[in-house]
């Protein structure tokens, strides 16, 4: 699984909120928080993580995105780095590029990434989060709201924007289940034992997969991060 979508993340309220506060925060170069390698495929703006008001609607959003539940049973989230708010105007892109493995300071581990549109996909031409994988090339273009996760090994780019803007707020996690390949098996097991709990109650079967669920995550988890 390359990647992984979730709807209603934010309200359309919400997202119409974090937009007008967009316009009026301060903005600087994108290329100011890119890696070394990345940083001449870079082309946005981000806002100015040192401004207060910034700090706030990123605080904001990273709690909308933190404390959603199926985000918690998919990435397993021992921590989660600062996020950043990005816009696109027309002419404006991220071409291929990979995120760094390290982040910040104590250093993140970035197992995961994350994009949280907060634009709707009429409100602008291009821009899709494009990521690379065996199968090929999968654009991304959500609703505002709508939140992608994706492996950080993925190679990916931002398409370039030819009309209206782009606004966006991304992210890292490290997760306490390092292997993709196991997080993925513990919530395909984890959604299964729910439908089935949902239509059985608490059946012997579902107590058996139950089992095997917490005995896996206890084989693969990492207690502390």
């Amino acid at each position: 699984m390359s990647l992984f979508c979730i709807a209603d993340v934010m309200d359309a309220e919400a997202c119409a909120r974090a937009r007008d506060e967009f316009a009026r925060l301060p903005s600087r170069d994108g290329r100011l928080t890119a890696g070394w390698a990345a940083r001449g495929a870079k082309n946005n703006e981000q806002l100015d993580a040192s401004d207060p008001g910034v700090q706030a609607l990123a605080a904001r959003l990273l709690d909308a995105v933190s404390g959603h539940p199926t985000l918690e049973r998919f990435a397993r989230p021992a921590r989660f780095g600062s996020p950043l708010l990005s816009r696109y105007r027309p002419g404006q892109g991220y071409g291929t590029h990979v995120d760094d493995a390290l982040m910040g300071k104590p250093a993140l581990r970035t197992d995961l990434a994350w994009t949280l549109f907060l634009s709707g996909p009429d409100d602008y031409d291009g821009g899709e989060l494009v990521i690379e994988s065996h199968e090929g090339e999968t654009p991304v273009k959500l609703p505002a709201g709508a939140l992608v996760v994706y492996d950080c090994g993925a190679l990916h780019r931002v398409a370039p924007v030819t009309r209206g803007e782009r606004l966006a707020c991304v992210g890292w996690i490290q997760s306490r289940v390092r292997d993709g390949r196991q997080r993925e098996l513990l919530f395909t097991l984890d959604q299964t034992r729910r439908s089935l709990h949902a239509r059985e109650g608490e059946s012997p079967e579902f107590l058996q997969l139950s089992q095997v669920h917490s005995q896996l995550l206890r084989m693969w988890a990492e207690a502390a991060c």
